[in-house]
């Protein structure tokens, strides 16, 4: 375990970093307008999807192996600090709902547990053994994937965790806004997405804030697009659980078989909500109990349970447009 830093140790340490350095093109934020201001953002923001294209590479090796693992039966588990910790939450609560996946199998650890989600819980980042205890009470093993978020790419409860679960024999992806960093070497795969100084000096919610949220889009999407969650471009496993969410699951399977309204709420309603059986009892003449009992047989891919039942749609899972 590394030494804790002092605060003349940590300011130095600060000034080598990119997200930590005074940007030269709005110093004055406080003179401008609030229209000057809005342009400055918005340039500044739009520098950060050319920084992520810089990594894509870095981002396939990670999902890969995040979706390697998540085949096997493991799980994906952030675990950050601050803002990057509450990128990992976000990400992780909004699985369950898009894909129908249980809230399990993607978590969201953040550095001073769930008051910190909202509140800033102080020393909570420079615990390195908490970091460590935290996925020790997941009971990690070698079909895990952990992705540690810090901007700084060197906060110690991160690092703690990481340590831990490279020792568990999980995969490990460090995600870090600075080049070099600890957190990228520590990790088996290290994306560092190097977004400059921000607008607001220090201020790493920006810009690199950004930048952890789409890289964790992408990868969490891919490997849930791996799983078979997806057909097509379309959400086939998505819960549900309000009135919009329930007209876009009757499009869904509009737009997916080329039945009408009418048809595809019965499917549904028979299927008990399950898009996909719904849209293997639009393409072929089985029942709702024998369409969900093969995609059960078939690990819930739908184009399997189609070809099994002799169904051939189009190679875009998708027949129809739904205006």
């Amino acid at each position: 375990m590394a030494e804790p830093q002092t605060i003349a140790d940590l300011r130095e340490t600060l000034g080598t970093l990119a997200t930590e350095a005074v940007g030269e093109t709005a110093r004055d934020l406080d003179l401008m307008s609030v229209s000057e201001l809005v342009d400055a953002m918005n340039a500044s923001n739009a520098e950060v999807p050319a920084a992520v294209a810089r990594v894509s590479a870095s981002i396939v090796a990670a999902a890969d192996g995040v979706s390697e693992r998540m085949r096997a039966g493991g799980r994906l588990i952030y675990v950050g600090a601050g803002t990057a910790g509450r990128m990992g939450i976000l990400d992780a609560s909004e699985i369950p709902p898009t894909f129908g996946a249980p809230p399990e199998l993607v978590v969201g650890v953040i550095a001073g547990g769930e008051e910190a989600i909202h509140t800033a819980v102080e020393n909570a980042e420079d615990d390195e053994d908490a970091g460590r205890a935290a996925l020790a009470a997941l009971h990690l093993g070698p079909l895990d994937a952990v992705i540690g978020i810090s901007a700084s790419g060197r906060t110690p409860y991160v690092l703690g965790a990481i340590d831990y679960a490279t020792e568990a024999g999980a995969f490990t992806v460090g995600l870090a806004c600075n080049a070099g960093s600890e957190l990228g070497s520590a990790a088996e795969v290290a994306i560092e997405v190097v977004v400059g100084p921000e607008i607001l000096t220090g201020s790493t919610r920006l810009k690199s804030g950004t930048a952890q949220k789409l890289v964790l889009n992408m990868i969490s999407t891919i490997a849930m697009v791996r799983l078979g969650k997806v057909y097509g471009n379309l959400m086939v496993d998505l819960r549900a659980t309000n009135a919009k969410l329930r007209a876009r699951s009757e499009r869904t399977v509009m737009m997916a078989t080329g039945v009408d309204a009418q048809t595809a709420t019965a499917a549904l309603d028979a299927t008990g909500g399950w898009i996909k059986a719904a849209i293997l009892m639009s393409e072929t003449s089985l029942d709702a109990d024998t369409a969900v009992r093969m995609l059960t047989e078939h690990g819930g891919r739908l184009r399997d349970a189609l070809a099994a039942a002799g169904a051939a749609p189009d190679a875009h899972g998708g027949r129809a447009h739904v205006g």
